[in-house]
């Protein structure tokens, strides 16, 4: 059984705004779909002893990430003064012996960078002979940490919070010096993803723009939803998934102001209130017509229900928390699970290889999934002028008055999530609204077009649906959920405090598809 919703109409006909692009831009399409791309499951978000407040070593991480079934993970350790004079030089080399010990998994190292003016995001590079030179000279010069702190305590002092107003300058300077290491040669590619980017309400609709426009082939995308997924399980720790329990500071946007009807400052089914909200900030930026993607991840710290505690060591002086201690007392107040336990990002790329996988993750080839509740996902949208169509994060076009044809595939669960049920996908929604080009209001946050243009009850594992009498560009979009937790109108239900089994409420959300009208 499925259901249209009369509000496509509202974009597929009617005002046939103009065309995005040129005719000619369109005869090659984007991303292509193939059919035979694999998928590999990720993090990109992972902290280790050498972050003040983390406790495993990179081998601990890596070989737990193995376990649950990941193919590739960042190593993402705080930045900062400790970390930019100490730290680097320090989990260096155990990236490189983690490498050797587990050739199965792509080991990256990167740096969870406190972005100057807003949140941290995740910033990576492959290996590569300038990898770490890039790293260090971009965390000395661009870290908000570092700004932030007086030079008396080894910073820079030159702004005057890390997430201070005064630091958005330096974070674009600082996307447009990854992209110029790019461009000459000095890596093969480099990316950000902000994290958690709700949280605390300081990643601006016009900073999260103004990344992307500054260096569109690094700055790529948000996590869709954060880690710290376990933060929230009754008798835990007592807060909220994704340690999402706070409320506007002196640096938040006002604009995120919570209401009783809503609260940007919560996840919603564990997912971030920007990717969550159907026509919320990630619809609004999508409606510009330019691609940001979203992810899923651990920000794994410390293990609900490990017995492990964090290292003696003195991070501020060495650079790191040393080894864990065994307590032998399971830690229920710990919020993470390990990588791959709960979270995943799950990438198409032609090849398990350093670059092939981040160049799916910069295409948009990318699934945010939970608890295993689908394997994969093959997205196939296609017109009559492009028979073959593309896939995720593609770009295809459509005569004005043709049809798109969407055909959905779905690699359902082959087994087991880790807490040791079958996750069962009940209902796939399809998302869709108008591109209507670049905002006159770089701080807007709301797409008031975008919306739910069908829900399949889910009883096989393919669906499709025509767009018919296309008559303006859109993009279109794919969630889905094991219907557990489900608003009246079929959306994720904020999640409550402290009373929030992650477990029992799994979603998946894929990445979009922009078609052009010519």
């Amino acid at each position: 059984m499925s259901h249209d919703h009369v509000a496509r109409r509202s974009f597929l006909t009617g005002l046939g705004l103009a065309t995005v692009g040129t005719g000619v831009a369109h005869a090659r399409p984007t991303n292509p779909w193939a059919g035979g791309d694999r998928w590999f499951a990720g993090d990109h978000h992972i902290h280790t002893h050498y972050s003040s407040d983390g406790q495993y070593s990179v081998a601990q991480q890596v070989a737990k990430a193995r376990e649950y079934g990941l193919d590739w993970v960042v190593i993402t350790d705080h930045g900062g003064v400790a970390h930019q004079k100490l730290s680097l030089d320090l989990v260096t080399p155990d990236v490189e012996r983690t490498r050797r010990a587990h050739r199965d998994v792509l080991v990256y190292q990167g740096l969870e960078w406190n972005i100057p003016g807003a949140e941290h995001a995740t910033l990576f590079l492959p290996p590569g002979r300038n990898s770490v030179d890039i790293l260090r000279a971009f965390e000395a010069a661009y870290d908000g940490g570092v700004l932030s702190t007086p030079v008396a305590d080894g910073g820079k002092g030159l702004i005057a919070r890390a997430t201070s107003p005064d630091g958005e300058p330096y974070a674009l300077a600082a996307l447009r010096y990854l992209d110029a290491q790019v461009r000459s040669g000095q890596t093969d590619i480099a990316l950000m993803f902000a994290n958690h980017p709700a949280r605390r309400g300081v990643d601006s609709p016009h900073e999260l723009r103004g990344w992307r426009d500054a260096a569109p082939d690094v700055a790529v995308g948000m996590e869709g939803a954060p880690g710290h997924q376990a933060a929230g399980i009754p008798g835990g720790r007592g807060g909220a998934r994704g340690y999402y329990d706070g409320s506007p500071g002196p640096d938040s946007f006002p604009g995120y102001a919570p209401a009783a009807a809503e609260n940007p400052y919560r996840t919603y089914g564990g997912f971030d209130w920007m990717t969550a909200r159907v026509g919320g900030l990630w619809d609004s930026m999508l409606a510009e017509g330019k691609p940001w993607w979203v992810t899923a991840t651990s920000d794994s710290h410390q293990v609900y229900g490990d017995t492990l505690t964090p290292g003696p060591g003195d991070h501020g002086r060495t650079g790191t928390r040393g080894p864990a201690v065994d307590s032998g007392v399971a830690h229920k107040e710990y919020g993470d699970f390990f990588p791959g336990w709960y979270s995943s990002t799950v990438v198409g790329a032609r090849s398990k290889s350093y670059v092939d996988v981040m160049r799916g993750l910069q295409a948009g080839k990318v699934i945010a999934v939970h608890g295993r509740l689908i394997d994969g996902l093959n997205l196939r949208v296609r017109s009559s002028v492009d028979a073959r169509g593309v896939t995720l994060g593609g770009r295809t076009f459509v005569r004005r008055g043709g049809d798109v044809e969407v055909t959905i595939d779905v690699q359902r669960a082959a087994g087991p999530n880790f807490s040791g049920a079958v996750p069962r996908l009940a209902k796939v929604d399809l998302i869709a609204g108008p591109i209507t080009g670049p905002v006159s209001n770089r701080d807007a946050f709301i797409a008031p077009e975008t919306s739910v243009v069908k829900t399949f009850e889910m009883r096989g594992g393919r669906v499709s649906h025509t767009f018919r009498g296309v008559e303006r560009s859109f993009y279109l979009r794919v969630r889905g959920s094991d219907g557990n937790r489900l608003t009246s109108d079929g959306g994720p239900v904020v999640d409550v405090i402290a009373a929030a089994d992650p477990w029992s409420d799994l979603w998946f959300y894929a990445n979009p598809v922009f078609v052009d009208v010519v």
